[in-house]
Parts: structure tokens; C-alpha cells; sequence
């Protein structure tokens, strides 16, 4: 069955997570993603662990869970493109792709010959995207960037965490590199549009994406909050900003969400547990009015769930059509019924390991699917096949170039 970017192929020059994230979707969705690596290191995340991946006999491979993670289905070519040698054949590489990625320092790569501007010339319809911390202008645009840090730039770790007055207050990260991922989410929607746009036009075209921008653009609803009035927001740990009760409630053994998005949901919910009377309270009837009054309110709703078990609540709840859930762990996320069903665990065929476990695209397609089939590679495992078959390099250059450290 064909995949929508069958025929697509991409250079991809970068690591870690935001580039490695953005390509890793591309491969999904049927594009030929040629990882270019430092030869004898590789990826910086091959090396992120424990966990390992682990082979067979049950040894740690050299490749770390956090590399697993966000780059199945690519091919990897170990080449040294700090020596000339080595540019010449990623510029080589680069006239036969459709699609360049790279997430090296703001002008790193027009040292060596790998810039837009180079590598577009005789290839008008390669689409590049340079993904750095802060872009490709602007006071910060030499200073690198995390995604730790961006979070807190970014405004985000000012929202996210308990209030400072309460215990365990003050700013949180989330707990994954979200920062990247909004970035590499951005910059693969990107990148397809720029294809369809080179469909139409038959015109490439250079996208610059910033970790910063990217996490801006994601404060959504609070960003739009605090340019319309003019209020900053604070932290508000597991409630909600503008619905209550939308929070986290511990139930008498263990906790459990409540999020009652409208007023028909509120006077069900307070029917279910018992508490009529809060739903006709003038304090609490509608929403303005609960959030005015939220400390109160919750601290009455604490009271009643402790007296049984989440288990309880939540099966009258979701009887009640009121939306709930249980705060799961990992194994339990993987577990579920529902993530099962959908086919969130993929199980792919690797060489060494017999079979690796990945968590699976989500997106659904009817005809065209975004699953890959193939592991993430071992480090330069496809070097001799793609300089060969797209460079037309026979074994004695590749012996050459071996010997030489190039590749």
C-alpha cells in the first residue's frame, strides 16, 4: 500500500530531538529520510541512557531508548561533513533530495557548503529548514537553545506548577521536551506544505523555525487570554484557569480527574455525588460564578470524593456522562484497553533485537498509512547502500573514504 510521501526523499542533518522528531513523522508517512551522522558517535541520543535497547541475549546495545524514540524508518549514513570530502558527498546527497533539514548554530553550515543558498543552486525545488533555538535573526539569534530553557523563556513554566503559596509551589517544566516537539510538529506541517506549494509552483523554498516561536505560538489560549486584557496568568497546578471544577481530586485511595466543561455537566456531577444543592447555590450555578468562588467550591468537592474510592467515582461519573479519568502510569497507560485498541504500541522487526517496541503514530489514515515498518537505524547501517545506489560509489571508494575517516 502506498504512503503519501512515497518518492519523497530527505537529507536529514540534525539530532537530538526537535529535527530527529519533525523527519521521524516524514518517515511515517512513506518519505525515504537519510540521517547523515558523525562517523564513530552518531547521534548524541544514541547515547542517552540507560534504558538500552537490548539485543537478543539480553546485552545493552550502544543505542539508548531516547534515540529509539524519534528515529524509526530512517536510513543512517555515517559521514564526517566537517572535512571537504565529506561535504562534497552531503552536497551530492542534497542535489538528489527533495527535502533538507538541518538544526545546526545559525550559520554553521554555510561554512561548509551545506547552506540554502549553496545547495539550491541547479536545485530550485529543494525545500530546507533550519531549526534553531531562537531563529535565524533577532538579538538572541547566536545564543543556543534547550528546551528546558525555552519553557521558562517561553512562558510556559510561569503557567505550569503549583501556586507559590501552597506546598510544592512554584514553576514546573512538563515532564517531556515539549518545547522540541511543538517544534518538530511545526516543523513537519511545514515542510508539507512547502511540498504542496512545490507541487503547485515547482518552487522550493528556504523555513526557518525557532524553539522559542514555536513554544509562544503553543501557550494557545492563554497567550490570546493575556493579549486580550492584559492580565498575566499564574499557576494554577492541576485546575484550570477559566472552568471549575476542571482539576485534580483525590478520591480515598487515590486521585482522579473531574473536568466539567458546562453547566448541564455541573448539575449532573453534583446529582452523582450527592451534592444537589451546589448546583442551584447562587455561589456556584454557572461557571463565572464557580470560578469567582473556586477555593470554596473545591474544597467542598475534595470532601465528598474522599469518602470513596476512585474506582467508584469514576464508574458513576462516566455513567453520568460527567468526563473523568484516572491519573495512569506508564504501565498502565500502555495497558489500557483503549491504547491497545488503537494500536499505539508498535512492534517492529530489528536486526539485533529480534523485535523493538516504539510507541506508534497516531495519525489514522483510510488509505494511506503512517506506520513504519522499519527500526531506527544502527548507527551508519545503510552508508554503503545509499552512497552506492544514489552516488554510484563502488567498493573501492567506499574503502577509500573508510580509510580516510570520511565516512
Amino acid at each position: 500500500m502506498r504512503k503519501i510521501l512515497d518518492g519523497i526523499r530527505v537529507l536529514d542533518l540534525t539530532r537530538v530531538l526537535a529535527g530527529p522528531w519533525a523527519t521521524q513523522n516524514l518517515a511515517d508517512l512513506g518519505a525515504e529520510v537519510i540521517k547523515v551522522e558523525r562517523p564513530g558517535h552518531g547521534d548524541d541520543t544514541r547515547k542517552w541512557g540507560p534504558p538500552f535497547l537490548r539485543d537478543r541475549d539480553g546485552s545493552d546495545t550502544t543505542d539508548a531508548a531516547y534515540f529509539l524514540s524519534a528515529n524509526r524508518g530512517k536510513k543512517s549514513v555515517t559521514l564526517d561533513i566537517a572535512c571537504a570530502e565529506g561535504q562534497a558527498l552531503a552536497r551530492r546527497l542534497a542535489a538528489v533530495a527533495d527535502v533538507v533539514v538541518e538544526n545546526f548554530k545559525v550559520g554553521d553550515l554555510e561554512r561548509y557548503g551545506l547552506d540554502y543558498a549553496r545547495l539550491r543552486e541547479g536545485h530550485e525545488g529543494l525545500v530546507y529548514l533550519s531549526i534553531t533555538g531562537f531563529g535565524q535573526d533577532g538579538p538572541y539569534r547566536d545564543r543556543p537553545g534547550y528546551d528546558f530553557m525555552i519553557q521558562g523563556l517561553g512562558g510556559l513554566m510561569s503557567v505550569t506548577g503549583e501556586r507559590d503559596d501552597l506546598p510544592g509551589g512554584g514553576p514546573q517544566k512538563v515532564g517531556v521536551a515539549v518545547a522540541d516537539l511543538f517544534t518538530g510538529m511545526y516543523a513537519a506541517s511545514a515542510i508539507l506544505a512547502a511540498l504542496f506549494h512545490r507541487e503547485r509552483t515547482g518552487e522550493g523554498q528556504y523555513i526557518d523555525i525557532a524553539l522559542l516561536d514555536a513554544q509562544v505560538a503553543m501557550l494557545a489560549n492563554l497567550g490570546a487570554a493575556y493579549l486580550a486584557s492584559g492580565r498575566v496568568p499564574g499557576r494554577m497546578g492541576n485546575a484550570h484557569q477559566a472552568i471549575v471544577p476542571y482539576q485534580v481530586f483525590r478520591a480515598s485511595d487515590a486521585f482522579l480527574i473531574v473536568a466539567v466543561g458546562n453547566d448541564g455537566q455541573y448539575v449532573r456531577f453534583c446529582d452523582i455525588i450527592g451534592m444537589p444543592g451546589l448546583a442551584t447555590d447562587p455561589r456556584y450555578a454557572t461557571n463565572p460564578a464557580r470560578v469567582a468562588n473556586r477555593n470554596e467550591l473545591a474544597a467542598t468537592i475534595a470532601g465528598r470524593l474522599a469518602t470513596r474510592t476512585a474506582a467508584e467515582w469514576l464508574a458513576l461519573l462516566e455513567a453520568g456522562q460527567v468526563p473523568c479519568g484516572p491519573i495512569n502510569d506508564l504501565a498502565q497507560v500502555f495497558a489500557d484497553p483503549q491504547v491497545l485498541h488503537r494500536g499505539m504500541v508498535a512492534r517492529i522487526p530489528h536486526p539485533t533485537a529480534g523485535t523493538v517496541r516504539l510507541v506508534a503514530n497516531p495519525v489514522q489514515f483510510s488509505a494511506t498509512p503512517a506506520r513504519s515498518e522499519q527500526p531506527p537505524p544502527r548507527l551508519g547501517e545503510h552508508t554503503e547502500e545509499v552512497l552506492g545506489s544514489l552516488l554510484g560509489l563502488d567498493g573501492a571508494e567506499l574503502n577509500g573514504l573508510r580509510a580516510r575517516k570520511v565516512i
